[in-house]
């Protein structure tokens, strides 16, 4: 039988750590229902009692039951549907230093296997009104604290997770694109083909289930994506690649609880730099506290180049108090 993130399961029992990984013969996982969440001790005919969801007990022959190592992906410090305990992730972009390089676009397109429309991140020719100069936007997912995306899903494929990402399970969605009409951001994109790049050569991705355990991988057709905040970056201490590509050193990321963000040149302290370089948010009178702070584009480190104007759908927005 085929293992896939459906079928694996993990049980513990007071420091035990037992997993069912595969069923063998004419005992099938019908029988069982689809979430076992306790184990009890063996019986003296190397049986194992399994209780259900709905509390039944069934028993397993030991033999049908082996144990599976605890990755750190799925212990009790970190689960890909809670998030990090004790974090709140942040992003913040200074407008004075874009020049549209689309660094950050192609690196977060390679990483996630999109291209074109689909794109997670967009940059945006802005201009508050015409008397005032040409500005670059960069525009992503605001993982919202009061998320309207995670409210309207009807089958909890998009959530918010404790440390502040709001993510998307693939395997859930079922494309009914509710969450991207009640995204008042537009930043959401729908899978009407597949990802459009060369990924069969990745080794990595040979059986792969499209989930937000693995995240950067390719999503599916008929499924809603956006950006992520690159979760498997930062589980592993890294910078979401956006930032990392930036050759300006226009995004910060970290977390607001440590009052700290950096770009991976210089690491500033968050409270500080919104206060200096008058911080905002997007469109905050809205209510939905985006993660996501810009700095207005004053005192510009480099000049407005009319360069690739892909997306105009934000020009003329004025700059909220």
């Amino acid at each position: 039988m085929k293992s896939n993130s459906k079928e694996r399961r993990k049980f513990l029992d007071k420091g035990l750590k037992i997993g069912l990984a595969t069923l063998i013969g004419s005992f099938g996982l019908s029988k069982l229902s689809s979430k076992l969440i306790a184990k009890t001790t063996t019986s003296s005919n190397d049986k194992m009692e399994l209780m259900t969801t709905d509390g039944k007990l069934i028993q397993v022959d030991s033999s049908e039951v082996m144990t599976v190592e605890k990755h750190h992906d799925h212990d009790s410090a970190y689960n890909v549907r809670e998030g990090m305990p004790n974090r709140k992730f942040v992003m913040v972009v200074d407008l004075a230093k874009c020049k549209n390089a689309l660094n950050c676009q192609n690196a977060c397109n390679k990483y996630h296997y999109v291209t074109g429309d689909n794109a997670w991140l967009k940059v945006y020719d802005m201009q508050e009104s015409k008397d005032t100069a040409h500005y670059w936007m960069p525009m992503m997912c605001q993982h919202c604290d009061k998320p309207a995306c995670v409210t309207v899903c009807p089958v909890d494929a998009t959530f918010k997770r404790r440390d502040g990402l709001v993510l998307i399970d693939n395997e859930r969605c079922i494309g009914c694109r509710f969450c991207m009409a009640a995204c008042p951001y537009s930043t959401r994109v729908f899978n009407w083909g597949d990802p459009g790049q060369e990924v069969t050569l990745n080794m990595d991705l040979i059986g792969h289930s499209p989930s937000p355990e693995h995240a950067g991988k390719p999503s599916v057709v008929g499924t809603v994506d956006k950006c992520d905040f690159c979760p498997h970056q930062v589980q592993q201490g890294e910078l979401p690649h956006c930032v990392t590509a930036c050759p300006n050193g226009v995004f910060y990321f970290g977390d607001k609880y440590e009052d700290t963000v950096t770009n991976g040149e210089e690491t500033l302290r968050l409270s500080q730099l919104l206060e200096d370089k008058a911080g905002y948010r997007f469109l905050e009178g809205l209510g939905t506290e985006p993660s996501v702070y810009y700095l207005p584009p004053t005192d510009r480190l480099v000049d407005f180049e009319d360069g690739l104007q892909y997306y105009k759908e934000f020009e003329s927005v004025e700059k909220p108090e």
